[in-house]
C-alpha cells in the first residue's frame, strides 16, 4: 500500500510591484520595481537610502557635506574622504583624463559666479580665486585626498549617475526585479522587459520626442534647456564648456547610453564639450552610443554599432 504524498507547504511567493518617488538630487527620483512581498519595501527603502548618502556626500549646495569640506579644508593638506566619496573622485579624474578636460569637475568656481551655486567663503589661503583645474585633484592611498590648487571642486555632473548605480545594486542585493531609477532623466533599468524611454524634445523640454528602447542599461541626458539664466552681464546655464570657460548655450541636448549611469552621466558632457573625434574615442572606450538630438534632427553616434538605437516609435517611460 503506497503513502500520500506530502502536501506542499511552500507555494511560491507572489510578486508585489512597488513605484515610489522622492525629493532628492535636486530633482524627483522615482524608483519602480517589483520583487517578494516580503522584501521589495526594504529593498526600495535601502536604494533611497543610498542616494540619500551620495547626497549628503557630495552636494556642492550642502556647507556640511564632505565636498564641501573638501574644498574648504584640503587645499596642500591631504584629507581622508569616505570611500564612495573617492570612488567618485576617481572616476570624475578618469573622465577628465580621457576626454582631455572635456569632462571638467572642477566648475564650481565659475557656476558660483553666475548665481548657480551658493558662493563659499574659504578659511584657506589662495583658495576663493578658484583657479586652477582638475589636474590639481591628487588621489592619494587610504582615500586621501589633497589639492593642489585653488579648485571648486563640483561633482554635479556625474554624482547623480553615481546614485542610480548605487540605487539599482542596492534593489538587485535585495531581490528586486523588472527595475527602473530615474533620477530627473538619468535613469537605468534591470530585468527581461525591455522599457521605451522618451527623450525630451530639445525646443519644448517638457513634451516627448524620439525614443529608444533600453534594455539593462542606463542613459543620461544633458541639455541648457532648464537651467538657461538671463543675468545681468548676459544668458547663463548649468553647463560650462571647459575651453572657453563659458556657458554652454546651445539649443540641442545629448543623450548617452551606458552600461552604467555614472558613465552615461560623465559621458554627456564629453560628447558636448569635446571634438567629435575625441567623444568617439571615449564613447568607444566606454562602450557607449550618444544621441544628439538637434531641433529638427537626430545624430547617432559611438559604439557599439552592433547594438542599434532603435529611434522612434510610441514612449511611454520618462
Amino acid at each position: 500500500m503506497s503513502s500520500p504524498l506530502p502536501e506542499n507547504n511552500h507555494a511560491p511567493e507572489q510578486t508585489l510591484e512597488v513605484a515610489r518617488a522622492r525629493p532628492l538630487l535636486g530633482t524627483l527620483v522615482q524608483i519602480r520595481a517589483s520583487g517578494a512581498p516580503s522584501r521589495i519595501q526594504g529593498a526600495v527603502d535601502s536604494a533611497f537610502a543610498a542616494i540619500e548618502r551620495v547626497q549628503q556626500l557630495l552636494s556642492y549646495q550642502d556647507p556640511d557635506s564632505e565636498l564641501s569640506a573638501l574644498n574648504q579644508q584640503a587645499l596642500f593638506e591631504p584629507r581622508k574622504v569616505h570611500a564612495e566619496t573617492y570612488a567618485v573622485l576617481c572616476a570624475a579624474l578618469h573622465f577628465a583624463r580621457l576626454s582631455e578636460g572635456a569632462f571638467d569637475p572642477c566648475v564650481g568656481f565659475d557656476l558660483e559666479q553666475w548665481g548657480l551655486l551658493p558662493r563659499r567663503t574659504s578659511k584657506r589661503p589662495h583658495a576663493g580665486t578658484g583657479r586652477g583645474s582638475w589636474r590639481d585633484i591628487e588621489l592619494l592611498a587610504d582615500r586621501q585626498v589633497c589639492l593642489h590648487g585653488p579648485v571648486h571642486v563640483d561633482l554635479g555632473g556625474i554624482a547623480k549617475g553615481y546614485a542610480v548605480d548605487l540605487a539599482l545594486q542596492a534593489l538587485v542585493a535585495g531581490g528586486a526585479r523588472d527595475i527602473l531609477v530615474n533620477a530627473g532623466g538619468d535613469l537605468r533599468v534591470a530585468g527581461p522587459r525591455a522599457r521605451q524611454i522618451a527623450l525630451r524634445h530639445p525646443l519644448a523640454p517638457d513634451a516627448s520626442g524620439e525614443s529608444l528602447t533600453l534594455l539593462n542599461a542606463a542613459l543620461a541626458t544633458s541639455g541648457a534647456y532648464f537651467s538657461r539664466q538671463q543675468r545681468p552681464d548676459g544668458e547663463v546655464s548649468a553647463l560650462l564648456d571647459p575651453s572657453g570657460r563659458a556657458p554652454h548655450l546651445g539649443v540641442g541636448s545629448v543623450s548617452v547610453r551606458a552600461a552604467s549611469c555614472m558613465s552615461a552621466d560623465a559621458l554627456t558632457k564629453v560628447v558636448l564639450f569635446a571634438p567629435p573625434a575625441l567623444a568617439e574615442r571615449a564613447l568607444a572606450a566606454c562602450d557607449a552610443m550618444a544621441f544628439v538630438q538637434q531641433p529638427h534632427a537626430t545624430v547617432t553616434v559611438g559604439y557599439p554599432r552592433h547594438s542599434p538605437a532603435h529611434i522612434g516609435g510610441a514612449s511611454h517611460a520618462h
